[in-house]
């Protein structure tokens, strides 16, 4: 019963990285974004063909800005801090999806792409680690 409260709050996350991504400029403004911040080898390691860097939350709030983490994290009822951390495990692993060819294709529909993601993204934010912080967000009572 708990997992199916757990993933009716997770529904909205979809629209939430949509206007993250909207709000960037799409992946590639997203990239530019990583690279003025000294984070672009993160970035291209998502996309490419290879291993993902790892990024900690201080480097998110770095390469997106204090008011667009803030806005985020008001969008899912979580701390600041929390919203960073989640998207320092999560953004990885969507940006990597998005790109399953190893580089960011300005033609495709990337909206598309992460409601195809849905499915797979709320089964890793299902809790398989129990003490997944980011997971943890979405069970608060609030």
């Amino acid at each position: 019963m708990e997992k199916v409260t757990l993933l009716a709050k997770r529904a909205p996350l979809i629209g939430i990285l949509s206007g993250l991504l909207a709000q960037s400029g799409g992946l590639q403004g997203l990239a530019n974004k990583f690279s003025q911040s000294g984070q672009g080898n993160a970035f291209s390691s998502w996309v490419g063909m290879g291993e993902n860097q790892p990024v900690s939350s201080d480097q998110i709030q770095k390469a997106l800005g204090p008011d667009q983490i803030s806005a985020l994290a008001a969008s899912m009822r979580v701390d600041p801090a929390l919203a960073s951390n989640f998207l320092a495990e999560y953004l990885p692993k969507i940006i990597d999806k998005l790109t399953p060819k190893g580089k960011v294709d300005p033609t495709a529909d990337h909206q598309r792409g992460l409601a195809a993601l849905l499915p797979s993204l709320l089964q890793s934010l299902g809790g398989q680690s129990s003490g997944d912080q980011p997971a943890q967000a979405w069970n608060d009572p609030a």
